[in-house]
């Protein structure tokens, strides 16, 4: 009788910019090594403009090692990052992200894991077209939604959301599954394969005339639940009396500020990643900004009254399991989407700029998701059974 090996060895690629990839990872290093598991390294994509979080060094049970990476362009005020200006940004740096794809390939090779995992980090992709390892990858993000057909988008720029595909599609070139970090449970695998393949039927009827070769998906979705942390499921949620908020662009600090002094008895505080400030800045006795610190930021999200954020994916979740209401001010295309998806959901409400007065008033309708904390919760369950797909499906290569 065969003796098939029940543990796996993990190498985990994290695109650096903004916190949700980064406590993801965090958290599923942990649950796979609670599981008796491996993660040998986490490489970091890294920039100019943003430090690794302090939070990340002391909870990621592994080696952390950083490379160059594409990434957003320093803010230059409030607005909206443009996917022109991104791209001319980056295509300046080409020469560093080449020594970043062949530090991904020496690592791979390095450290022999039995799968890379990718969090949404574009030269993983680029790396398995253009000098492809061995050993094969998956991937793991919200932006994976992006790719399936039953995605609604909200009324954006084409070109913006065109690019934001393309990208999406970048990180993910030749992966063998995409997990897709989703608000709602929805059914997997041979469901959307027969969806897709009936569709793709569809088109081929459609275009067989025109001579038109349809574009069809190699990718398998799966859907699983947001890889929230450990500690949010631990805190209890208290209904409080100040606003808490998150500025993945330090520069709206100002607005903050302005809005607070013509709301001199609302109590805020917000955390951002502003180089060089201090721990806490302190503007009044109504006002702080704090730097990213992952408890501290978690005590304040439990016992506030509603949440303001640039609609990252992560820190939503988070309110929206401790049950606080949210209003995101998306910064780029890819955090308008979020934002328009979330507000569907009735999370919370999408405004240009951070419209407090807006969450104070939604507040008073909110009503939380049941469904969600349970779908939440279910996370460790359904992460475990994909781990098991996959020495499964090792154990036959390795025996058949």
């Amino acid at each position: 009788m065969l003796t098939f090996a029940t543990v796996m060895k993990f190498l985990f690629v994290v695109q650096g910019e903004g916190r949700g990839h980064l406590t993801q990872s965090i958290t599923l290093a942990k649950m796979l090594q609670k599981h008796g598991h491996a993660v040998c390294a986490v490489l970091v994509g890294k920039s100019n403009r943003r430090e690794l979080p302090a939070f990340f060094h002391q909870e990621m049970p592994a080696p952390i090692h950083r490379f160059d990476s594409p990434n957003f362009p320093p803010p230059t005020g409030t607005d909206r990052a443009k996917t022109g200006a991104t791209i001319r940004y980056n295509i300046l740096r080409l020469p560093q992200y080449i020594k970043g794809l062949f530090f991904l390939k020496k690592k791979i090779k390095e450290l022999r894991p039995d799968v890379v995992i990718n969090f949404y980090e574009m030269l993983v992709g680029l790396a398995y077209v253009l000098c492809p390892p061995k050993v094969p990858y998956i991937c793991i993000a919200h932006q994976y939604s992006f790719l399936h057909p039953d995605y609604k988008f909200p009324a954006e720029n084409e070109s913006e959301l065109r690019s934001l595909k393309l990208l999406t599609r970048i990180t993910c070139f030749r992966a063998s599954k995409l997990f897709v970090l989703s608000i709602h449970e929805k059914q997997n695998n041979d469901a959307f394969r027969l969806l897709r393949n009936a569709r793709n039927d569809e088109v081929r009827k459609t275009t067989s005339l025109r001579g038109q070769r349809p574009k069809q998906s190699n990718h398998q979705f799966v859907f699983v639940p947001p890889l929230l942390r450990n500690e949010v499921f631990a805190v209890q949620p208290q209904q409080g009396d100040y606003l808490h908020g998150y500025l993945l662009n330090a520069n709206y600090a100002d607005d903050i500020i302005a809005w607070q002094k013509q709301h001199p008895d609302v109590s805020l505080h917000f955390f951002w990643d502003k180089k060089d400030a201090e721990q806490e800045t302190v503007i009044n006795d109504q006002l702080s900004f704090h730097q990213l610190d992952d408890k501290l930021f978690l005590k304040y999200m439990a016992g506030c009254n509603g949440y303001a954020t640039t609609a990252g994916f992560e820190s939503v979740c988070e309110a929206a399991y401790l049950g606080k209401p949210v209003l995101m001010v998306p910064t780029h295309i890819e955090q308008a989407c979020n934002a328009y998806e979330f507000a569907q959901a009735g999370f919370g409400i999408a405004s240009d700029h951070f419209d407090l007065d807006a969450l104070l008033a939604f507040t008073s309708q909110y009503k939380a998701d049941p469904a969600f904390r349970i779908w939440v919760e279910l996370s460790e369950e359904r992460w475990m059974q994909e781990i098991n797909n996959l020495i499964n499906i090792k154990n036959t290569k390795n025996h058949g």
